[in-house]
């Protein structure tokens, strides 16, 4: 018999946490279809993340989603547009957790992963759409040619990202906003009254609760270049009918963009006092015009004049929580202040510990 200690381990059987990893594994590459290069590349990378020491102490948990992280750096190695969201989805996870399981599986490894590519993203989106051929349960009007329609989309993703629609966020309902916004632009006239849930619904795909307010801010955006086209302004354009121009506000939405939005706000006001503080101008007249200009601030901003192009987080910020009054019971004395060094030697010290203490001093 040999003993354990001297054995080569080539017989040893894998332990049960490995082995029930490894099968999550190759469930999760099924679920998502992913070819076989893939599913052995997840599979070392797991028994390579279980043989590290950082991870042979965490939770069973985490474990759990050790697998799902092998399995999205895999596909973000091999540009296979998965999401996230999509891989918390099939392990019911929590999107913090996994995030930092992924990001603790990332540095320990040494693990290069590419950013996401939006462009891949939207055309897998979209490959999911029952959109793209005549059906039973899709109405005619509802069918749209697949090239166009990712074109468009693609576009409409390109204008969120260059007005900051995308950082920091949660990738398909933005693609999910502006497919529907293309899907309706390439013909207004029958699809102007379908709702994005309906849409959502006859495509046969979920509907992502951030999907309207990314609508929403998709159309302010649109409407605020609408406002830069001469041959709009003779029309009263609302969010309702811009759909119908999108063609023409993404062919020149560089020019647009410009007119539509500031850089700073200081050169909104130098645009709106060209002669404030010359040296010929009196003190009081520079003053004047400065009240002016703040008073009217306000109003060029409601009727709709240039902003700056910023965040939605800085232009709409959280309201913070007002912290409560102290009161009368909290600044009532307790017994639990502090209490200083002189007071500590007055209480603590008899007479030989101050004169033992004096000569030590004096010394």
């Amino acid at each position: 018999e040999v003993s354990y200690s001297q054995s080569t381990g080539q017989k040893e059987q894998l332990s049960r946490c490995l082995q029930r990893g490894i099968r999550r594994v190759q469930d999760l590459c099924k679920v998502l279809q992913l070819p076989r290069v893939f599913e052995e590349t997840a599979v070392s990378y797991f028994q390579r993340a279980l043989q590290h020491p950082s991870f042979h102490l965490v939770s069973l948990e985490k474990k759990e989603l050790l697998a799902g992280c092998c399995v999205f750096v895999t596909c973000r190695q091999h540009n296979w547009p998965v999401t996230m969201g999509t891989i918390c989805s099939l392990l019911y996870a929590k999107q913090e957790l996994f995030a930092s399981v992924y990001l603790s599986l990332q540095k320990e490894l040494e693990l290069s992963v590419p950013a996401l590519s939006l462009a891949d993203l939207v055309k897998t989106h979209l490959n999911s759409f029952r959109l793209f051929q005549r059906a039973a349960d899709v109405p005619a009007r509802f069918v749209e040619d697949k090239e166009k329609m990712v074109a468009r989309t693609m576009q409409i993703v390109e204008l969120a990202s260059e007005t900051w629609l995308v950082t920091g966020r949660h990738p398909v309902p933005i693609v999910t906003a502006a497919a529907f916004l293309s899907w309706q632009s390439l013909q207004p006239a029958a699809r102007l009254t379908c709702t994005l849930a309906r849409f959502c619904k006859v495509a046969g795909v979920d509907l992502p609760p951030p999907a309207h307010l990314r609508l929403k801010e998709l159309l302010e955006i649109l409407l605020r270049m609408a406002s830069q086209l001469a041959w709009l302004r003779v029309f009263n354009v609302d969010k309702k009918t811009v759909v119908k121009h999108i063609g023409d506000l993404l062919q020149h939405r560089i020019f647009l963009l410009k007119n539509a939005f500031c850089l700073e706000d200081g050169e909104e006001q130098r645009a709106a006092a060209p002669g404030e503080g010359s040296p010929g101008s009196p003190p009081a007249a520079g003053g004047a015009a400065q009240e002016e200009g703040c008073s009217s601030e306000g109003k060029r901003q409601h009727e709709g004049g240039r902003r700056p192009l910023l965040p939605p987080c800085l232009i709409n910020p959280r309201k913070r929580l007002r912290t409560a009054a102290p009161s009368p019971s909290d600044s009532a004395i307790t017994g639990d202040e502090p209490i200083s060094d002189r007071e500590i030697e007055q209480y603590l010290r008899g007479p030989e510990e101050i004169r033992a203490f004096r000569k030590a001093k004096a010394w």
